[in-house]
């Protein structure tokens, strides 16, 4: 957390000894010698539970950077420049999977520390004992999502006991939601706060979430897999949603644009974060290497090497055909969302917020005339209109007179529906040629072609973009504050939850107050009026919401379990994932489904509780 003193916290993980190791409730030794030698005493004192709360934190880091396991086997991402299919996309996941096993190890990790805070606090410090109920309910939110019912526990461990069965899904739901009541009814919790703790609209927040995965969960029953198709048993648990999430964003209108919502320089006081797990390269005591990220290396293509002035890219999280073509005319969060402009490396500058990828960053220099090495124009564009740009724009793609990199030859790309069309330029800036790639072609680049040998098809994401980011080795390491809980993904609980409970009126009115501040048109039950191509027959509003909730929060960790929790998962994967053609593809040989991820075989075995019978379907 940002405003929790990091030296404190470098302190106290030195004095106490973080278990890596697998199973998820083994009890750990926080004993250390001098005056805090008993922890019954020491953490109970003022400095001792911060320091406690700074560490209790913590695992949050390790969940909200796991992204093979919150993206990949969806719709919207890809992996690219000769890079396999990992085992989430074309689902021949197993439960030995180590991925599955660290987030299964954090999550039980951020329960058992806010267990721990809850344990220390007592009435004595009643913030941070809210907070622990907090954190603990964030983290079953993420258990429950991706791996359904699990052992629940309420009592922090420090002994060798083995034995936490499953628990069941009513119970997990009912126990967090009375857990956030509480958070919201504490007086010592602030209403709102931007430096990482624990506030009332958060809570409310992930209570309206917990709401609606309750009334999906508990509350429907699916009829059809492959159509997605279910029944609404009750109506209760979506009810409970919207008016909890009409709490969280009371007060809250989307009125800032979306380019300034996700601006690095709006990180410390955005009114529409609610929380946010928190990075701070300033007060990092250690290898800044250490105390960042790298989300910024990921939903992105391939573009050069970081000594050419680009960011480092690890080729994955790309976009498919269908996320390209979600984009409609006018929508500010194409740009919002994507670095549509890639400026030049300047060779004798030496800097990337001068001359190089972050120069769009720098409001000191004029974008008008800066050398460009890469632009993309999104699927609505005409070929006229962006061969008229390119002509107005040609001295920017001119390689005389610009200090370029030696591999660095100046092109752009328009990602038409069905193909991409890359161009390329002669000297003096002016167009030379294009280059179709085919949908099976894009998808070829994607997916192991080596005869394309095309890269740089699609824009990076610029949502984790650090203007301070320091290079080191062959990675850029983010310190961008990584957002959890913020308003308009709320407005879009709402929209979801009040289409459940049978109110469309007041779902059309929360869903389209995202799309206004977005510049998107209006829409109603209609299909008339959307910019986006509809590949299935029977779609609804349920359809428009996941839709939107694609770009808006594209890159946010959330596709998964937005499908998963809509019974989706299965239609959305056969129609648009490359790597699952048929429901087959997502089943195992028994024919069962594999709608969550695996319980870790190591949690399997160790703990007495759980058998194998006790693995989720498809497994």
């Amino acid at each position: 957390m940002k405003k929790l003193s990091n030296i404190m916290l470098a302190a106290l993980l030195t004095l106490m000894s973080a278990t890596s190791c697998s199973d998820f409730l083994e009890a750990e030794n926080k004993s250390a010698g001098g005056d805090v030698n008993d922890p019954e005493v020491y953490f109970r004192t003022s400095t001792g539970i911060q320091a406690f709360r700074a560490y209790a934190f913590q695992p949050l880091k390790t969940i909200v950077t796991s992204i093979d396991i919150a993206d990949d086997g969806t719709d919207l991402y890809a992996t690219c420049r000769g890079t396999a299919p990992s085992n989430f996309q074309n689902y021949t996941l197993t439960s030995d999977n180590g991925d599955v096993e660290s987030f299964y190890v954090a999550c039980f990790g951020l329960v058992n520390n806010a267990n721990g805070m809850m344990y220390y606090s007592g009435t004595e410090f009643p913030q941070y004992y809210a907070e622990g109920m907090f954190l603990r309910a964030l983290g079953y939110y993420y258990l429950t999502q991706y791996f359904g019912a699990v052992p629940y526990s309420d009592t922090y461990i420090q002994n060798s006991n083995r034995d936490y069965p499953r628990t069941d899904l009513e119970t997990i739901y009912t126990n967090c939601e009375n857990d956030l009541i509480e958070v919201i009814g504490n007086s010592a919790v602030p209403e709102e706060s931007h430096d990482g703790s624990v506030n009332k609209r958060a809570a409310r927040a992930l209570l309206a979430k917990f709401y609606l995965a309750h009334g999906w969960d508990c509350n429907t029953t699916l009829t059809d897999a492959a159509t997605g198709e279910y029944t609404v048993n009750s109506t209760e648990n979506f009810e409970k949603a919207a008016q909890m999430a009409e709490q969280a964003i009371a007060g809250i209108s989307l009125t800032q644009s979306f380019e300034d919502k996700w601006s690095p320089y709006n990180e410390d006081s955005n009114p529409e974060t609610f929380f946010a797990v928190q990075y701070d390269k300033a007060g990092w005591p250690g290898d800044i290497a250490d105390g960042g990220h790298r989300l910024c290396e990921y939903y992105c293509h391939y573009y050069g090497a970081m000594s050419d002035g680009v960011k480092y890219s690890t080729s994955n999280k790309n976009m498919t055909t269908h996320s390209l073509a979600l984009w409609e005319n006018g929508d500010e969060r194409w740009a919002g969302t994507f670095m549509t402009t890639i400026y030049e490396y300047d060779t004798n500058e030496g800097d990337w917020f001068k001359a190089g990828y972050f120069t769009y960053y720098n409001n000191e220099v004029d974008k008008n005339t800066a050398p460009v090495f890469t632009y993309y124009a999104p699927t609505y564009v005409t070929r006229e209109d962006f061969e008229a740009y390119l002509r107005a724009h040609q001295s920017q793609f001119a390689m005389t007179g610009v200090n370029r990199p030696d591999a660095h030859v100046p092109h752009a790309f328009l990602l038409l529906n069905g193909s991409v069309l890359r161009y390329n330029f002669n000297a003096d800036g002016s167009i030379t040629s294009d280059s179709p790639v085919t949908t099976s072609g894009f998808m070829n680049d994607l997916n192991l072609s080596s005869a394309l040998n095309i890269s740089e098809l699609t824009p990076p994401v610029k949502k984790y973009d650090d203007p301070t980011a320091t290079i080191g080795g062959d990675h850029t390491y983010s310190y961008r504050d990584i957002v959890v809980l913020h308003a308009s993904e709320i407005y879009l609980t709402a929209a979801e939850a009040y289409y459940m409970a049978g109110n469309e009126p007041a779902a059309w009115e929360k869903l389209n107050a995202v799309r206004n501040r977005a510049k998107a048109p209006n829409l109603n039950n209609s299909l008339a009026n959307y910019g986006v191509e509809v590949k299935f027959s029977n779609f609804d509003m349920l359809d428009f919401i996941l839709d939107e909730r694609a770009r808006e929060c594209y890159a946010e960790q959330t596709r998964y379990i937005d499908l998963r929790r809509t019974k989706q998962l299965v239609r959305y994967n056969v129609a648009y994932n490359h790597y699952t053609p048929n429901i087959s593809s997502m089943q195992n040989a028994r024919g069962e489904i594999k709608w969550y991820r695996p319980i870790p075989e190591t949690e399997i075995s160790s703990n007495d509780g759980i058998s194998s019978e006790d693995q989720n379907p498809g497994y």
